[in-house]
């Protein structure tokens, strides 16, 4: 792109002197116009640069991409109010030392940055153009180059490689370590090349080993596969051995002659299991069945064969971490504890594999999953790498794949949808025709549906783990009821928060006849501002044809209406400072007044004030309605000559020129002097502002007024309007909540499972954002939406919706859940009228556990085995340890797996 040579000048720093755009405007359209382009040109291959967020946040600050805390500058109000963008600091040299761990000697070497770094938070990536141009500009460093690579097998995504393979390289000849940085797209070959030229050797003469737990596991070919193909992990060893006279010097030391070893990469896998005779379970069938056979790479790691191992130490194998995968071993314990999985996958399941599903992985998640599964029943306790898994994962979900932290219930999702797929015993999905359904028994339109839902999704996951729910959605203008029955895999279950919050918002009068009054109010921590408007009402004696309207006051202004029902409480700091504009209910278009306060000194002070007036014409209108907003605060000795008068009973004014109580009706004057005019005494000089509060401009009494739906006027305050008003009314706003240092901290009340099941289950109102289309308004309407469970399934998983995400922020619930472990009945859920089906009865057999707040914790699982003794016991990656029972129930209880129980069971129901 070329630069007008207009918008350069010469700026000397202390590096040099550079070219850069002469406005922060212009250099922030140069670099918007060259991401726009980077991005329309995606590809293998592209350079990006890490850039650290602390200096890029600048950057954006300066050049007004992001905007400050608020919305106007705190030194003034006048016709500067708002410091154009030109202003504001420069920053300084690019500077990236904050993001890696040391320099480095050897220059060709990359520097190495933290492992904790997360996008968004610590740095940012922009394309070379960008790079190249901010360099120019700023110089600084340290120049930290990354490459975009392709991820993924069947729906490819372009994502860049910020963090490259590291291995640790270990000569068996005197046993030195050495480490070597190569992307996972590598190919073997390409890590030979890098061995040779660190070691100076013939890549003839070497041979590479997979030394992953220090164990030689495979010998890794030089060949084009890639490091990712080939399950090399993140940190670990790989063993050099090098020819010597024909012969390898192994770990040992002993000659061993070259032996060239071929791996095909097959991708099959065992579909079924080892004799298992000797291993006797009232619940799972470990019969003998055909084995096939696999290639040794595509084994898992820790133990050599399927052998079950002698004693009790069957299914107390642990899972290795490989790089942040807790989330992963967590739910993959609680899978593979689930008994009818258990006894599927040590079936030969070869027949129900489904290589032409579109929407599967060509049965290799399967396979790999299985023979996993097989693994951990079979090493006695020794820990497995999931290796294999892993990278069936990540080629599949590409997600998942790198060494970040997710979210064990988004990986359970994905591993039984794609297990679904893989295992789908319809091979040619038949299309079927919606139809009407409208006057048939809600028996039969389920069992219809499920009827198709079945003819093209029939698998072992179908068969235990999908219910059906019943969903009915009312339309609130013409009443239209539509019903349909969905599958369901999962429950995701809010969590109703039984704790409460003290709240205090100032409430203001928007039609002038009251002082503002605090009131502190008690809501639930984890609710919405619907709820905080509810109590407000009641609290403050809100009359039906008033509302409220919520805003933040921030340094004397108005910094944003609290406008949307839904926004979570938790958005809301204790150290903010709430109002609420008490305003009527109005059917005709008004415009909304917002006022603000201005001393001799140009400083902003008082809180600001807003009322509402219908289609004002003229200077006289505004004066009026701030005199009629400001007579509260006239002191008693001024207030003895009125020329409106206002009372609440008779809901009007003696004038007709006010705005904004209820029921009245303000309309302007279009007069200058005369009745319905401002007190003489009134000698505020007010001012009008743009929209954007860049610039004011004094308004006289004839001036003609033509708002839109807001406008914005400032009242200069003298000490002549001191005198007559008591401005101290205004003057402090009290926070959302003053906290108490010695507070008492009660302990925290638990929940039930049950009520976390209503309110999943109660009806509410669509999002915004998901409108319903009404078939007979033809309109998209904000529908009431009601759940019931309709067929539930015999392994019923629930997830526990700790992680809350919205605009405005990130949290997470630590609330204590109170679950059944054993009786979970939720027959009075189920609405479909079955009678063969008697009490829906669960017992608890799996916990997966989520310890630490957002963006990183740890995760772990509570499974109990499946040996009759009602054994629990606590996996935490490799380590495995009993549990009693008592234990199993915690604050960080995410995802629960239950087990349906047989009918003929006697015992009742834990529900309180």
């Amino acid at each position: 792109m070329m630069i007008p040579d207009s918008c350069v000048h010469n700026s000397s720093m202390e590096n040099g002197s550079m070219e850069m755009p002469c406005t922060p405007e212009e250099e922030r359209s140069i670099i918007e116009e060259l991401a726009a382009k980077a991005e329309t040109n995606l590809r293998e291959g592209n350079l990006y640069y890490v850039v650290s967020s602390r200096w890029f946040m600048a950057w954006q600050r300066y050049v007004g991409k992001i905007e400050d805390d608020y919305p106007f500058d705190s030194s003034s109000v006048g016709p500067s109010s708002v410091a154009p963008s030109s202003t504001k600091d420069r920053p300084g040299p690019i500077d990236n030392t904050d993001l890696v761990i040391n320099e480095v000697k050897d220059k060709d070497e990359d520097l190495q940055l933290h492992r904790t770094l997360q996008e968004g938070h610590d740095y940012e990536l922009v394309p070379e153009e960008v790079w190249g141009r901010l360099l120019k500009w700023y110089k600084g460093g340290p120049v930290l180059q990354r490459k975009m690579i392709s991820v993924g097998e069947q729906h490819k995504q372009f994502s860049v490689e910020v963090f490259p393979v590291q291995l640790r390289l270990i000569d068996s000849r005197d046993h030195s370590e050495a480490v070597i940085r190569l992307s996972k797209k590598a190919s073997l070959r390409s890590l030979y090349e890098k061995v040779c030229q660190l070691k100076g050797l013939d890549p003839e003469k070497i041979c590479i080993w997979d030394y992953f737990n220090k164990k030689q596991e495979t010998i890794l070919n030089s060949c084009s596969q890639t490091l990712e193909e080939s399950n090399v992990q993140m940190d670990q060893e790989i063993l050099l051995e090098v020819q010597v006279d024909g012969f390898t010097r192994d770990s040992t030391g002993n000659s061993l002659a070259m032996v060239p070893v071929e791996f095909t990469g097959s991708t099959s896998s065992i579909a079924g299991g080892p004799s298992m005779s000797n291993w006797h379970s009232t619940s799972i069938n470990f019969n003998a069945h055909e084995q096939t056979t696999s290639k040794y790479e595509d084994m898992e790691d820790g133990h050599d064969g399927l052998k079950p191992e002698a004693g009790g130490d069957r299914g107390l194998a642990g899972l290795q971490n490989l790089g942040n995968t807790c989330f992963m071993n967590s739910a993959l314990q609680c899978l593979v504890h689930t008994p009818y999985l258990v006894n599927y996958f040590f079936q030969n399941y070869s027949n129900e594999i489904n290589k032409q599903n579109p929407l599967g992985m060509r049965g290799e998640l399967a396979l790999a999953f299985g023979e996993l599964l097989r693994k951990l029943w079979s090493s006695g306790r020794t820990p497995v790498a999931p290796r294999v898994f892993k990278g069936k994962l990540a080629r599949f979900a590409p997600q998942f794949s790198g060494y970040n932290q997710h979210d064990s219930q988004e990986l359970l999702a994905f591993l039984l949808d794609g297990l679904h797929e893989d295992l789908n015993r319809v091979k040619q999905k038949p299309y079927i025709e919606a139809k009407d359904y409208d006057g048939q028994p809600d028996e039969e339109v389920a069992d219809e549906f499920w009827k198709y839902h079945k003819a093209r999704n029939d698998s072992v996951i179908v068969d235990i783990c999908q219910g059906q729910y019943k969903s009915t959605l009312v339309c609130p203008v013409c009443d239209k009821i539509s019903i349909t029955f969905d599958p369901f895999m999962y429950l995701s279950l809010p969590l109703p928060s039984i704790a409460t919050r003290s709240m205090t918002v100032t409430v203001l009068y928007g039609y002038g006849s009251s002082l503002p009054m605090p009131f502190t109010v008690n809501v639930l921590k984890q609710g919405n501002c619907k709820d905080l408007i509810q109590a407000l009402d009641i609290a403050c004696g809100l009359h039906s044809d008033e509302y409220l309207l919520l805003a933040e006051v921030f340094e004397n202004r108005i910094y944003r209406y609290v406008e949307s029902p839904s926004e979570p409480l938790a958005a809301i700091k204790d150290d903010e400072r709430i109002v609420a504009y008490r305003l009527p209910k109005r059917d005709t278009d008004l415009t909304r007044l917002e006022i603000y306060h201005r001393y001799q000194d140009n400083k902003m002070f008082l809180t600001p004030l807003v009322t509402n007036l219908e289609d004002p014409q003229s200077g006289a209108d505004i004066y009026l309605a701030v005199e009629r907003m400001l007579s509260p605060l006239r002191r008693k000795e001024f207030d003895t000559s009125t020329s409106m008068d206002y009372s609440r009973e008779n809901d009007s004014f003696s004038s007709n020129t006010c705005t904004g109580q209820l029921g009245l009706e303000i309309q302007s004057t279009g007069e200058i002097e005369g009745e319905g005019m401002p007190r003489k005494d009134f000698t505020f000089q007010l001012c009008i502002t743009d929209d954007n509060g860049y610039s004011w401009r004094p308004i006289m009494k004839n001036t003609p007024i033509r708002p839109g739906r807001l406008a914005k006027f400032l009242v200069e305050w003298t000490e002549k309007e001191h005198e007559i008003y008591n401005a101290s009314h205004l003057q402090v706003l009290p926070e959302v909540h003053k906290s108490q240092i010695f507070a008492n901290k009660s302990k925290q009340e638990a929940v039930s499972l049950f009520s976390c099941l209503d309110a999943f289950l109660k009806e509410e109102p669509l999002g915004p954002d998901d409108m319903w289309y009404c078939p007979q308004c033809k309109e998209h309407r904000q529908a009431s939406k009601k759940l019931d469970l309709w067929r539930l399934p015999d392994i019923l998983v629930i997830h526990l919706k700790r992680f809350s995400y919205s605009k405005w922020l990130k949290n997470k619930l630590d609330t204590n859940v109170d679950f059944p472990i054993q009786n979970l009945d939720v027959s009075k859920y189920v609405k479909s009228i079955d009678a063969s089906a008697g009490r829906h009865m669960y017992e608890l057999y799996g916990i997966s556990n989520h310890y630490g707040g957002l963006g990183g914790g740890h995760y772990s699982a509570y499974c109990k085995l499946i040996d009759g003794e009602n054994r629990w016991y606590h996996f935490d990656d490799s380590h495995v340890s009993p549990v009693s029972e008592s234990e199993i129930k915690t604050s960080a209880a995410y995802l629960l797996f239950y087990e349906r129980v047989k009918h003929n069971s006697n015992r009742t129901s834990d529900e309180p």
